[in-house]
């Protein structure tokens, strides 16, 4: 049997033993990565971890342990109860908030993951204390990344030109960032209206009123509730908020200590070094971590448990497994079995959903690399213009980050409580599917299909 075959089965029973069974799925990953490279492949032990992700192991430590610490402290709240008493009574805005927030970093050049890791926690905080749904936060700190992929400076846009150069194909950059731009809007629209973004609208005048009504004052500081004063913070779909802005309001400012300060300072630095320096995130972020932890010990009792070994086992097994079959040219033979199909539009629906499946368990910025390629051949038959098949392809391999397996998705999966993170995985888990089967339908639908018919 064909290693490609055998790889592609073996990535499956990865996916149903982990979701049957209560083992890691990163656990399966790996033993699946040394079966085929050893028996298969005739690797050593040392070629099978070749695909391991020493860079996304590094990050994720780093990044969870560093805003565990921030968490540990206090400093994210503080941050929170900061922004919660800026935003006011206004929770229907803050979704949209957070999409902004979350699509600067990339607009201005960063690859998702940095800006993820820095504004995650912050912004699945803040949602959490306007009561918003965890979903529908995670999923506009995602797509709000995704929305500026491709801005003509950032690293994604550079990958895909120069790959289209080198194969002798003209794209247009302008095209490349305001269809990507566009296709994430329209779906943080529909997540926006599917998670809750109604009942803030329809709620939003009975937040005002409760503003005004909540609370009296007493002179020692103790808060209390005035008649009529039931709502206490904002409500969604998923509840009434826990310590809502009303409740902020109701409260004198909670001073700021010494170790927080630092904390918010070492948290500036990081975001500065890696966004504007472009240094490596991960090792910033592991340095900074354990130098404000040795500094302020007795602040940070137990926060080195905050670190999500769970997720870093899951993500570097499965992107492990994929690598090898990049590795092996699963992909490769995948695509060239495809350009031997001879009709240009289905060929080209095709290479968009291998793009969605591939890297929803691997890294965008290498596939784009790959995929490239291997949609020249098609291309080169002549009655689609490259630019839109680019824009579709593209597409369909960014939008997927809200998989669990990105790194743009663990990223943000770390950032929910440990109670709440097999729920939120699974959710992840089905809104990434859906992003799967969706992406090359509609970017087929509206880039390649009237580019077509042009």
């Amino acid at each position: 049997m064909s290693i490609h075959v055998v790889g592609v089965v073996a990535l499956v029973l990865v996916f149903v033993l982990g979701t049957v069974r209560p083992v890691n799925i990163g656990i399966f990953a790996l033993i699946a990565t040394f079966a085929i490279g050893v028996t298969m492949a005739g690797e050593d032990p040392k070629e099978v971890l070749a695909g391991f992700p020493a860079d996304i192991f590094v990050l994720l430590v780093g990044v969870t342990y560093l805003f565990g610490l921030a968490s540990t402290n206090g400093t994210l709240e503080w941050i929170v109860e900061r922004a919660a008493r800026a935003f006011g009574d206004r929770p229907a805005l803050v979704p949209w908030l957070i999409f902004i927030f979350s699509s600067l970093p990339t607009m201005a050049g960063a690859l998702g993951p940095a800006g993820v890791a820095m504004l995650a926690p912050l912004c699945l905080r803040l949602g959490e204390r306007y009561g918003l749904s965890r979903r529908m936060s995670a999923l506009m700190t995602m797509h709000g990344s995704c929305a500026g992929n491709f801005s003509p400076i950032n690293g994604l846009a550079i990958i895909a030109q120069k790959a289209a150069e080198n194969n002798g194909l003209h794209v247009s950059g302008t095209a490349l960032f305001l269809g990507n731009l566009g296709y994430n809007v329209a779906l943080a629209v529909v997540i926006y209206f599917v998670f809750g973004g109604r009942t803030l609208m329809r709620d939003a005048r009975a937040h005002r009123v409760a503003v005004s009504e909540r609370v009296l004052v007493a002179a020692d500081g103790a808060t209390i509730g005035a008649p009529g004063a039931a709502v206490t913070g904002g409500t969604s779909a998923g509840g009434p908020a826990k310590g809502g802005f009303t409740e902020l309001l109701g409260h004198p400012k909670t001073p700021i200590r010494l170790d927080q300060v630092v904390t918010l300072i070492v948290i500036i630095g990081v975001a500065i070094a890696a966004l504007v320096f472009d240094f490596d995130l991960g090792f910033v972020t592991l340095v900074a971590a354990a130098l404000l932890h040795s500094i302020f010990a007795n602040y940070f009792d137990g926060a080195d448990k905050k670190i999500v070994w769970s997720v870093v086992l899951l993500i570097c097994g499965i992107t492990t497994l994929v690598g090898a079959m990049q590795r092996f040219g699963t992909v490769e033979w995948i695509g060239g079995g495809l350009a031997d199909i001879g009709a240009p539009l289905l060929t080209a629906f095709l290479l968009c959903l291998i793009g969605a499946v591939t890297s929803a368990f691997g890294s965008s910025a290498g596939l784009i690399g790959v995929l490239v390629p291997l949609a020249v051949p098609f291309i080169a038959m002549g009655g689609i213009d490259a630019t839109w098949v680019l824009v579709a392809l593209v597409i369909s391999a960014t939008v997927v980050d809200a998989m669990p397996f990105s790194s743009v998705g663990a990223l943000t999966l770390s950032t929910a409580p440990e109670e709440e993170r097999p729920k939120l995985f699974r959710f992840m888990l089905l809104w990434g599917g859906i992003m799967i089967v969706t992406a090359p339908v509609f970017t087929w639908l509206a880039f390649i299909l009237p580019a077509s018919l042009a």
